[in-house]
């Protein structure tokens, strides 16, 4: 059996480690991870020369500057730039040294504002981004971009996964800068610790969302990265070679807000503060396309949550400061 030298850049965020979780599960791969301290991501020569040491078969590019609409909106420069280098130095740097099978993993904001719902692929580049995090999107078309260019013109075989809103272990908990279920998670689980009779939740609850437990994730960037590369190709065209990664199934987040406060065991009233804005009614991924290769999520979203919340209740120490 032979084995695959495998680098999963971005193994403490959320999605690399799930990546990790899954691939340690196999004895077929060796894997290869390092820290920022070890290997600073967005230095040149520092990803040039770690790439010409290792000889990777795979690389899964993870890694990336992500944040909230609060920090997208106060540090567009560093969400564009960091996220730009890293993804640059990491797919020239395989290239260079001969690495044919390479995963990028984008996100769903690279879609258009307005756009028909569900979002499609072909959507891609077609109307405005959401102002808020453009820089990020821009910065995730461009990885885009970046594989399908090495693809044309040198023959290698660079794919792209966008995923919708993600949540599972490892994702950040802090109480600003969170997105919806972890934020929504922590209030909860502290309103419950507190006694208090009501939680305020923004909005009207009326928009529709869909959620992916990051292990479902791992699991389809596996599958993506392992799949024939004819089969591949023909579920996807030249131009167009990104895959969405989804449920294909929403909920409204007052159905998520109530069902976030059963799975914490929080008693009192959901406040809806209508004065706060709901912003797009809906955003749902069609992933059309990935079930036709063959793939679809196996988690369902309340047992994902209770999965996220007992990660939380083991590690909420860490998040206190």
């Amino acid at each position: 059996m032979s084995v695959k030298k495998v680098f999963v850049a971005g193994h403490r965020g959320m999605v690399g480690s799930a990546i990790v979780r899954q691939l340690e599960r196999r004895s077929d791969f060796n894997l290869v991870t390092r820290t920022r301290s070890e290997l600073d991501l967005t230095n040149q020569q520092a990803v040039a020369d770690f790439f010409a040491a290792k000889k990777f078969d795979q690389v899964y590019l993870a890694a990336a500057k992500v944040g909230g609409i609060i920090a997208n909106n106060t540090y567009p420069a560093e969400f564009i730039y960091e996220n730009l280098i890293i993804q640059a130095n990491i797919i020239h740097s395989a290239h260079l040294t001969d690495v044919q099978q390479l995963l990028f993993l984008g996100s769903s904001c690279i879609y258009p504002k307005l756009i028909e719902q569900p979002m499609a692929e072909i959507a891609l580049l077609s109307g405005a981004l959401e102002p808020t995090n453009e820089p990020y999107a821009i910065a995730k078309i461009a990885g885009i971009k970046l594989c399908e260019s090495y693809n044309r013109q040198y023959g290698r075989d660079y794919r792209s996964v966008m995923p919708t809103n993600l949540y599972g272990p490892n994702d950040n908990f802090h109480p600003e800068n969170s997105h919806v279920i972890p934020a929504l998670l922590r209030r909860f689980h502290e309103a419950k610790l507190e006694g208090a009779a009501e939680v305020v939740a923004w909005g009207s609850g009326s928009p529709m969302r869909e959620f992916l437990h990051v292990d479902d994730m791992a699991a389809a960037s596996i599958f993506a990265m392992e799949l024939d590369k004819l089969t591949y190709e023909a579920n996807t065209q030249p131009m167009l070679s990104h895959i969405n990664v989804g449920t294909g199934v929403d909920c409204t987040i007052k159905e998520l807000t109530e069902t976030i406060a059963r799975v914490v065991g929080f008693e009192g009233e959901i406040v809806w503060d209508t004065s706060k804005p709901d912003g797009a009614p809906r955003k749902l991924m069609n992933v059309d396309r990935l079930k036709a290769l063959g793939w679809q999520y196996s988690i369902e979203l309340e047992d994902g949550l209770r999965d996220a919340y007992s990660w939380f209740l083991a590690n909420q120490d860490n998040f206190r400061a």
